[in-house]
C-alpha cells in the first residue's frame, strides 16, 4: 500500500536551501531557492514545501498531507559564525572565571602583529565557592542561599540562558546538579550543564560545548517551534518534524539541541555521499562538497568517522561530530596576485557581492576563472543576474579582469593561462585538505571513489582526483543537493558517553553498571521516537589510548584481548608503531543506538548503448591549450551512455568538466561516473625556471610535508610537553641545510633549526649513510638550549648515494637531567648543570636505533635525566615524524622530478628573499637599548642600504656573557631577527633561509648573544630572545614591548617533572600604513606559541591544585593604542616538589613607544603553610610542601602613542 502522504528532506544553507520532496507514489522532486528573501517568505523551507505541494499564500497546510520532515539547518552555525546567540550566562567555579576566554594561550597566525582572538559567546560571568579534587575529593561545597542569590540577581537582570561548568564535573557532579536546580526553580528558561552536554574531561573543550549549548539552544528552538506550526507538527495527524545533528544522525525536532547542530547541514552531505557510493558499489570513499566559499571533505572506509574535539568558529567542541575538514576554497574565494606569487582565498566574495561574472561588481574568483576558460558557459547557465535577474554572466567582465591581471603580472602569460594557474592553486589546495584527513592518518586513497556534491564540486572533481592519484570519480543526480538527500537517508540515532580513565582491563571489569545505565537511556530516547528495540542496533564503543598519550581510537567492546589486537592494529595503521609494554587506558565508553533510517534504495534503468548526442560544440581550456569539447545535456542523456573527454555535462545545478584523459558513463542507478582512462603522466613536464603558480604549489606542498611531520609526532610523542603542549618544530632543509619550509609551530625554533642541521652536515661530511639519524642540542654547535633535542634525518637518492635533502624536528623534552627538574634551573651558572649534552649523536645508525646507547647516555652524567623512558619515547617520536617527511619528500620527487623539486627549493627561498627586501626598502636607519633585569643591556643598531635593498642589525655595545644562564646562542639571536623581519612583512610568505639573505646579523663574539662554552644558557631560548624581539620592534618603532618573558614555571620531584609557559596580554603597535592597535589579553607572543595543559587533565595526571587562573583587568599598558591585560596563575602542590621560576620584567617595566606607558611588572611568591608570603624574585628555586602554593603575576606589554 502507498502511504498517501508526502515527505520532505531538507538542507537550509547559508546561500541556497536545497528540498527533496518524495511524493507519495515514491518519485523525488527536486527543488531548491534562495534561503534569505524576507519580501517573499518568512522561512524558506516551509516555502519550499508549500510550493511543492502546490498551495496558495497564507493557505494552512492541511492535516495528514505530509508524513516526515526531515531537515539540516546552518541557523545554528550561522547565529555562531555572526555571534547573534543568545544572551548568556556562565556559572563556574571560583578562580576560573577566565578559563575558557584564556583558552590554551596559543594564537592562530604566530606572524600576526594584531593578534585576534574568537569573540567569547558569554557575556557575564558567577563564580561559584566549590571545589573538587581530580580524585573526587571535596574541597568546598556551594551554599545553596548564596548560590540562588547570584543567580536570581542576573535573572533580575535579565539572564534566561545559563552555562554551568564546574572542574571535574563530569565525573563528579553533584555541585552542577543542585546550580541547575535551582536555576531551574528561578525560571532560567535554558539551562546547560556540561556533565550532561559533554561528560568528558578537559574543562576548556567541555565549558565551551557547554556554553555552545546555552547559547544556540534557544535561538533552534525558536526556529523548530516556528517551523513545526506553520507546517502543523503539533496538530493531531501532523508531519513528524526531524532534525540532522552534527554526528550524522536524526533526532526529533524536541530534542535536538544547540551542541548537536553546528555541522547539521554539512553531516547530511556525508551521510547522503556514503549511501549513495554504497549504492553503486563504493565501499571507500571521499566526500568532496564545494560550495560557494568553502569545500569540505570527508573519509569514509566502512563506518563515518567522528570525532570527539573540533574547533568551529573559534569554540572548542567536545562533542561528536562528524569528521569533516573545511578548507576556504570555493567558488567565490577570491584570487589574488602579490609578491610574486599567485594566491587563491581565504577570503571569498559571498553571495554578494559574489564573483566579478555575476554583475555586481565583486572580485575575481575561483568561479570567474572557470567562465575565462570555457569551462562555464555563460549561455548554459541560468540567467539570473543584472536588477533584473534577466541576464546571463558575464563574461566580457571577467575577461577584462584577467587582461588587466596578466598585464600586472607582465610574464607573457595570457589571461586564459593566468585563470588556470589560479584553479591549480585551487585545486592543490582542495588535494592537500583530502591528505589531511586521509594519508596523514596512513590510509592509501588511490583506491577510493571520488563522490562530488556541492554546486562547484563537478567543475574541478578530475582536476582534484588526478592531484590525489584517484582515478574514479561518482557523481549523483542529486548531486547538486545531495546534502537535503542525505536527510532522507540517515538513521535515528542516540549516542550517551561517559568517561572511564582506568586500565583496560580494570575498566572492562567494572563496565556493566555503566553500560545497562547508558544502553537503556540511549534506548529509551529512540523508544520516544517511535523506533522499538528490536528495531535499533546498539554499539558499544571504547575511546582507548596509552598510558601517558592523549590521542584516543575507537574500538568496538570484546574481551581485553581481542580489544587490544584491534586497538594495536588501528594505532599501527594511523601512527606507524606501537608501544611494547604500556598500558592501554579505556579513556572514554560510547553508546550509540542506530534505527528507522529510510532504506536505501534507487531504481535500476535499462542501459542504452547508443552513443550520445551532444546539444551543441564549445570549447575550454585546460592542461595550457584550447580543447574542442562537446555539451551533453544531462536530461538528454540515458544510462549506458558513454563518451570521452574533453566534454561538458551540464545539469540543472551544476556543470561538470570531464578533463582530457578522463570519460564519462551513466550507469544503470543514472549516476554519472567519471573514470581516467589514460595514464596520467605524473612526472609533469615542468621547466625549472620559477613560474607564480608553481611557486605558490610548491610552497603549499613543502609546508604541507612539515605539517605531516608535525602530526605525527604531536600524536606519536610521549611527553605532555610535545602532545599536549605542542612545544616542538618540523622543517625541510636543502642539501646545504638551509631552511626550505616549516609548519608554523615554535618560532624560536624556526629560525634556529638550520645552524642545528649544517652543524650535523659539517660534523660528518662523508660518512652519512641511508638509515642515519643524529640528534643534536649543543649549545655551542649549532644548538639552543638543553631541553630542545633537534633530530635530523637525510633524504637520498634511490641510489642511496648523494644526500638530497633533509628534514629535521626539535621537541622540547620535559627533562634532560641538570640541577632541577624540568631541566630549567634558574640558578646553573655552567652548561652543564642545566643537563645532559647531546652533540653530534648518531641517533639511529643504518636503521639500527641504539636505544641502550641512548639510554647510557642520557644517565651517566653528574645531572642525570630524571625520566629516560619517556626521552626515548619521544626521539622515537621525532624519528618517526622524519621518516613521515621522507616519504612525502620521495612522492614529491616522484611527481615532479628531482631537478623540479630542487630548482623550487631555491625559488621559494628567493621569492621570500624578494619580500623581505621590499620591506627593507622602506625602513630607516635606527638603533635601540633594552636594559634586563639581570643588569645587562642589548643595543642594537639597524642601518639599511636602500639602493642594495639590504639592512645590517648590528649588536655590538651588548654586554658581555655573564655567570648566569641568559646567554644565547647565535642562533637564538639569528632566530629573533627572522622572526621580526617575517612578521614586518604584514603578508602571507613563507618564513625560509630566503627571509635573512638581504640581512647581515653582527654579533660581537663573547656577548650575551654570542657567549663561549662553558656559560650556562637555559633562560637564553626562553628569555632572551623575547628580550632581542622586544629590542628589535623597539629600533623599528612598529611594536611596544611584550612582557618580555615566557614565566617559565618548573616543577617535579623523581616521579613526576612538568614544565609551563605563562601567556600574558600581547603589546599595543602601529601596522606598516600608519594605523594602530590594541592589543590582545591573555595570549603568547613573539617566540613562543606553546599550549597549556587542561586544568582537569594537569590535576589528573599531577598532585597539585589550580586554585586561581584569571586576566587582571587594566593592567596593560595604556597608550593612544593600550597593550592587553596580564594573567595571575596560583597552583597549589599536593606532595612535596621541587619548583623553580625563570622570568624577566620583575624590576624592569616592558616599554611603551611613542609616548605609551610602561607596561605592569610581573611577580612570583610562594604562599607557606604558616601563610607567609615569600618572594622568589624572577629567577629562584625553592621546595615546596604538601598544601603550600606558588603564584605567578605575569608582566605586560607597553602601550603605544600618548593616551588620549
Amino acid at each position: 500500500m502507498i502511504d498517501a502522504r508526502w515527505d520532505f528532506w531538507i538542507d537550509r544553507g547559508g546561500t541556497f536551501t536545497d528540498i527533496v520532496g518524495r511524493r507519495p507514489d515514491g518519485e523525488l522532486i527536486a527543488h531548491k531557492l534562495l534561503s534569505e528573501n524576507p519580501e517573499a517568505y518568512r522561512d524558506a523551507a516551509v516555502q519550499g514545501i508549500r510550493e511543492l505541494l502546490g498551495l496558495k499564500a497564507g493557505e494552512p497546510v492541511p492535516a495528514g498531507l505530509i508524513g516526515a520532515v526531515k531537515m539540516g539547518t546552518t541557523v545554528a552555525t550561522n547565529a555562531l559564525l555572526e555571534r547573534k546567540g543568545e544572551r548568556t550566562l556562565l556559572v563556574t567555579t571560583r578562580g576560573f572565571r577566565d578559563a575558557l576566554a584564556i583558552g590554551y594561550q596559543a594564537r592562530t597566525d604566530i606572524f600576526a602583529k594584531k593578534i585576534i582572538k574568537p569573540e567569547l559567546l558569554y557575556s557575564a560571568v558567577v563564580e561559584i565557592d566549590e571545589r573538587v579534587r581530580a580524585d573526587g575529593q571535596v574541597e568546598a561545597s556551594p551554599d545553596e542561599t548564596v548560590v540562588r542569590r547570584e543567580l536570581q540577581a542576573r535573572f533580575d537582570a535579565g539572564y534566561r540562558a545559563l552555562a554551568i561548568v564546574f572542574m571535574h564535573a563530569y565525573r563528579y557532579p553533584e555541585h552542577e546538579q543542585l546550580t541547575a536546580r535551582i536555576a531551574r526553580k528561578i525560571g532560567f528558561t535554558q539551562v546547560s550543564v556540561s556533565h550532561e552536554v559533554s561528560p568528558l574531561i578537559k574543562l576548556v573543550g567541555r565549558g565551551d560545548t557547554t556554553v555552545v549549548d546555552a547559547y544556540l539552544s534557544p535561538i533552534l528552538r525558536r526556529y523548530v517551534e516556528q517551523v513545526a506550526s506553520e507546517l502543523g507538527a503539533d496538530a493531531q495527524d501532523g508531519a513528524r518534524l526531524m532534525f540532522m545533528q552534527s554526528s550524522g544522525g536524526l533526532t526529533a525536532a524536541d530534542l535536538f539541541q544547540g551542541k548537536d547542530a553546528i555541522l547539521s547541514g554539512p553531516a547530511g552531505g556525508v551521510v547522503g555521499a556514503v549511501e549513495t557510493s554504497r549504492l553503486a558499489g563504493f565501499t571507500r570513499m571521499i566526500g568532496f562538497d564545494m560550495g560557494g566559499t568553502s569545500t569540505d571533505v570527508s573519509h569514509f572506509d566502512g563506518e563515518l568517522e567522528r570525532s570527539f574535539e573540533t574547533e568551529v568558529a573559534g569554540v572548542r567542541m567536545r562533542a561528536p561530530m562528524m569528521s569533516i575538514h573545511t578548507v576556504a576554497a570555493g567558488g567565490g574565494s577570491i584570487l589574488h596576485f602579490e609578491n610574486g606569487r599567485f594566491r587563491v582565498g581565504p577570503d571569498s566574495a559571498g553571495a554578494n557581492p559574489g564573483p566579478k561574472a555575476y554583475r555586481r561588481g565583486g572580485p575575481l574568483t575561483v568561479t570567474d576563472a572557470n567562465v575565462m576558460l570555457g569551462k562555464l558557459s555563460p549561455g548554459l547557465f541560468p540567467a539570473i543576474f543584472g536588477p533584473n535577474r534577466d541576464q546571463p554572466l558575464d563574461a566580457d567582465a571577467v575577461r577584462e579582469g584577467f587582461e588587466a591581471m596578466a598585464e600586472v603580472i607582465g610574464d607573457g602569460r595570457t589571461p586564459e593561462q593566468v585563470a588556470d594557474g589560479f584553479l591549480a592553486i585551487a585545486v592543490e589546495n582542495m588535494a592537500n585538505a583530502v591528505k589531511k584527513i586521509s594519508v596523514q592518518r596512513g590510509y592509501d586513497v588511490t583506491h577510493y571513489v571520488l563522490t562530488c556534491f556541492g554546486g562547484a564540486g563537478g567543475q574541478h572533481a578530475c582536476l582534484t582526483a588526478d592531484a590525489l592519484g584517484i582515478s574514479t570519480v561518482m557523481i549523483h543526480p542529486f548531486s547538486g543537493i545531495l546534502s537535503a538527500y542525505g536527510m532522507g537517508l540517515a538513521d535515528i540515532r542516540a549516542t550517551r558517553q561517559k568517561t572511564v580513565s582506568a586500565e583496560l582491563s580494570d575498566a572492562l571489569a567494572a563496565l556493566r553498571p555503566v553500560r545497562d545505565e547508558l544502553t537503556s537511556s540511549a534506548l529509551q530516547e529512540m523508544t520516544t521516537q517511535g523506533v522499538t528495540e528490536a528495531d535499533t542496533d546498539i554499539q558499544h564503543r571504547a575511546h582507548l589510548r596509552y598510558q601517558g598519550t592523549d590521542t584516543t581510537i575507537a574500538v568496538p567492546i570484546s574481551d581485553a584481548a581481542a580489544m587490544t589486537e584491534v586497538f594495536e592494529a588501528l594505532h599501527r595503521k594511523q601512527f606507524g608503531f606501537i608501544f611494547e609494554n604500556r598500558d592501554i587506558i579505556f579513556e572514554s565508553y560510547e553508546v550509540e543506538a542506530i534505527g528507522g533510517g529510510a532504506e536505501a534504495s534507487e531504481p535500476t534503468h535499462a542501459l542504452d548503448a547508443s552513443v550520445p548526442e551532444a546539444a551543441e560544440e564549445t570549447r575550454f581550456f585546460s592542461g595550457g591549450e584550447w580543447r574542442e569539447a562537446p555539451v551533453y545535456r544531462r536530461a538528454d542523456i540515458r544510462p549506458g551512455a558513454k563518451a570521452s573527454g574533453p566534454c561538458l555535462i551540464v545539469e540543472p545545478h551544476q556543470t561538470i568538466v570531464v578533463e582530457d584523459g578522463w570519460a564519462f558513463e551513466i550507469t544503470a542507478l543514472d549516476h554519472v561516473v567519471l573514470k581516467r582512462v589514460k595514464v596520467l603522466a605524473r612526472s609533469k613536464a615542468i621547466g625549472t625556471e620559477a613560474d607564480p603558480v608553481l611557486l605558490e604549489v610548491f610552497n603549499n606542498l613543502f609546508m604541507s610535508i612539515a605539517e605531516q611531520m608535525g602530526v605525527t609526532l604531536q600524536n606519536t610523542a610521549s611527553s605532555v610537553n610535545i602532545k599536549e603542549r605542542l612545544d616542538f618544530s618540523c622543517a625541510v632543509f636543502d642539501a646545504q641545510g638551509a631552511l626550505v619550509a616549516n609548519a608554523p609551530h615554535m618560532p624560536v625554533h624556526l629560525g634556529s633549526m638550520d645552524r642545528s642541521v649544517e652543524s650535523i652536515i659539517a660534523a660528518n661530511a662523508g660518512r652519512i649513510r641511508p638509515g642515519d639519524v643524529f640528534a643534536l642540542n649543543a649549545p655551542y654547535n649549532g644548538g639552543t638550549h638543553l631541553p630542545d633535542i633537534t633530530v635530523v634525518t637525510p633524504v637520498f637518492d634511490d641510489a642511496g648515494t648523494d644526500i638530497l635533502f633533509y628534514v629535521a624536528s626539535r621537541g622540547h623534552h620535559a627533562d634532560v637531567g641538570g640541577t632541577a627538574p624540568g631541566s630549567m634551573t634558574p640558578l646553573a651558572t655552567t652548561v652543564d648543570e642545566e643537563g645532559v649534552l647531546f652533540d653530534n649523536v648518531l641517533l639511529v645508525d643504518q636503521g639500527r636505533f641504539d636505544e641502550a646507547a641512548i639510554t647510557r647516555l642520557l644517565s651517566d652524567h653528574p645531572y642525570p635525566a630524571r625520566n629516560v623512558a619517556q626521552n626515548v619515547g619521544d626521539l622515537r617520536a621525532q624519528i618517526a615524524a622524519n621518516e613521515k617527511g621522507v616519504h612525502e619528500m620521495r612522492k614529491m620527487i616522484a611527481q615532479f622530478g628531482l631537478d623540479v623539486v630542487q630548482a623550487y627549493m631555491g625559488h621559494v627561498q628567493d621569492n621570500a628573499e624578494e619580500s623581505v627586501r621590499r620591506v627593507i626598502e622602506t625602513l630607516g636607519d635606527s638603533s635601540f637599548s633594552y636594559a634586563t633585569d639581570q643588569g645587562s643591556t642589548i643595543e642594537v643598531k639597524i642601518t639599511v642600504d636602500r639602493e642594495k635593498r639590504e639592512a645590517t642589525v648590528d649588536f655590538t655595545g651588548t654586554s658581555p656573557q655573564k655567570p648566569n644562564n641568559f646567554n644565547a646562542p647565535e642562533p637564538v639571536t639569528r632566530a629573533a631577527v627572522l622572526y621580526v623581519f617575517r612578521v614586518m612583512v604584514e603578508s602571507s610568505i613563507p618564513m625560509n633561509a630566503g627571509c635573512l639573505r638581504p640581512i647581515r646579523i653582527i654579533v660581537p663574539d663573547g656577548s650575551m648573544l654570542k657567549p663561549q662554552y662553558p656559560a650556562a644558557v637555559v633562560a637564553g631560548n626562553v628569555e632572551t630572545s623575547q628580550h632581542v624581539t622586544n629590542a628589535l620592534f623597539g629600533a623599528l618603532g612598529a611594536i611596544a614591548a611584550s612582557q618580555g618573558t615566557m614565566n617559565n614555571l618548573t616543577f617535579g620531584n623523581a616521579i613526576y617533572q612538568y614544565y609551563e609557559t605563562l601567556c600574558s596580554g600581547s603589546p599595543a603597535g602601529i601596522f606598516n600604513d600608519g594605523s594602530g592597535f590594541d592589543g590582545t589579553d591573555a595570549v603568547h607572543v613573539h617566540m613562543t606559541n606553546s599550549r597549556l595543559t587542561d586544568p582537569e587533565i594537569l590535576e589528573t595526571r599531577y598532585p597539585v591544585l589550580l586554585e586561581d587562573f584569571h586576566i587582571r583587568e587594566n593592567s596593560g599598558g595604556k597608550g593612544e593604542w593600550s597593550a592587553g591585560d596580564g594573567t595571575k596563575r596560583t597552583i597549589r602542590f599536593l606532595e612535596t616538589m621541587d619548583c623553580a621560576i625563570l622570568s624577566s620584567h620583575r624590576t624592569i617595566r616592558p616599554h611603551g613607544l611613542a609616548g605609551g606607558e610602561d607596561g605592569a611588572l610581573g611577580s612570583t611568591t610562594v604562599r607557606r603553610l604558616d601563610g607567609r608570603l615569600e618572594d622568589l624574585g624572577g629567577c629562584g628555586q625553592t621546595v615546596l610542601e604538601a598544601g603550600e602554593a606558588v603564584c605567578v603575576v605575569t608582566p605586560t606589554g607597553g602601550g603605544y602613542g600618548s593616551p588620549r
